[in-house]
């Protein structure tokens, strides 16, 4: 398939500078794939859509301060960290290139660290002499020009295990009354973990999809969640994955013959148009980038392009916020 496909004009009004108050009160358009209808509701709305024994699937995942600012001979310098390799070695991409060569010693808030690699895609790997995180702020997209947003609100009420560069955003719209409300009526929380890495959000650039190299993220699957998983399988529960996130959880983790098997380690899963989905049965996502891989997924998941489109011009129209503060769907 080519990557044009995924393509799609979206003005720039359409993407949410900030969090709605409160979260679950944003939009959520609701599309059930057997009947295909479209409904627009509220997230609050969402306990209406949930059933007694259904599983809701959550990446308990904690953003870090990851985009470190600081001056250097009169010039602002940038440091963002996309994973802690070890105690006090990161791999980070650097702004500007030319400052961070090898070897370069430089200070962050009494901190001294030293590029100690330069590696082959324009990242670097720099030790620090203590946590480089704690002189970071919210490492908030691009795309959205508010830098004044509090970190709380760029991560999710269950965050737990920090590493991650980028909120998973679909779950952003839960508090923790609705979680309560949830688990009141039934409902099965499982927790597993993926720390997200800024490539996540990145277009694709080949120009077919097959060409891609897909980017790797560390997640784990603890034995006793993937053992529960299994026997809610074997119930015929319905596996709701809060995001794409604990989907490339669920789906790597997947075997055919086995189930659901515990890990830690990396995955690099590419979900595309023409994916065997195995794990999941239902998905709440928000409203993607062109031309980005979560796109693709949601296109999958969908079962065609022309769906995604569809549904995403209907969310125009409707005037749904998109992105990561933006509101959500929930398809069943």
């Amino acid at each position: 398939m080519k990557t044009k496909e995924f393509d799609f004009d979206l003005p720039k009004s359409f993407i949410a500078q900030k969090p709605i108050e409160p979260s679950d009160h944003s939009k959520m358009m609701v599309y059930d794939r057997a009947e295909d209808q479209v409904q627009h509701k509220q997230f609050t709305d969402l306990l209406d859509y949930l059933n007694d024994g259904d599983v809701l699937v959550v990446n308990n995942s904690k953003v870090i301060p990851a985009r470190i600012l600081f001056s250097v001979e009169g010039g602002e310098k940038e440091v963002f960290i996309l994973r802690k390799v070890k105690d006090f070695e990161y791999r980070v991409l650097v702004r500007p290139g030319r400052f961070f060569g090898l070897g370069r010693r430089f200070s962050v808030g009494g901190n001294d660290c030293e590029v100690v690699e330069v590696l082959d895609d324009g990242s670097r790997l720099v030790r620090a002499s203590s946590g480089l995180e704690r002189h970071g702020e919210v490492p908030l997209p691009p795309y959205i020009s508010n830098k004044e947003v509090e970190f709380d609100k760029y991560q999710t009420v269950y965050a737990d295990k920090e590493g991650s560069v980028a909120a998973p955003t679909a779950g952003l719209h839960f508090t923790e009354d609705l979680i309560s409300k949830i688990i009141a009526k039934g409902v099965n929380l499982e927790q597993v973990m993926l720390h997200v890495g800024r490539g996540t959000f990145l277009p694709v650039k080949s120009d077919d999809i097959e060409d891609h190299e897909m980017h790797s993220e560390y997640y784990e699957l603890s034995e006793e969640t993937a053992s529960r998983l299994n026997k809610y399988k074997e119930d015929g529960r319905r596996i709701i994955a809060v995001g794409t996130t604990s989907v490339r959880v669920l789906e790597s983790s997947y075997d055919d013959k086995k189930g659901f098997m515990p890990f830690s380690g990396e995955t690099d899963i590419f979900i595309s148009p023409g994916y065997k989905w195995r794990a999941v049965d239902s998905l709440i996502t928000n409203f993607h980038l062109p031309k980005s891989t979560l796109l693709m997924l949601v296109s999958s998941f969908l079962g065609s392009v022309e769906k995604m489109h569809e549904l995403y011009e209907v969310a125009k129209k409707e005037e749904y916020r998109f992105y990561s503060f933006g509101d959500c769907m929930f398809l069943t």
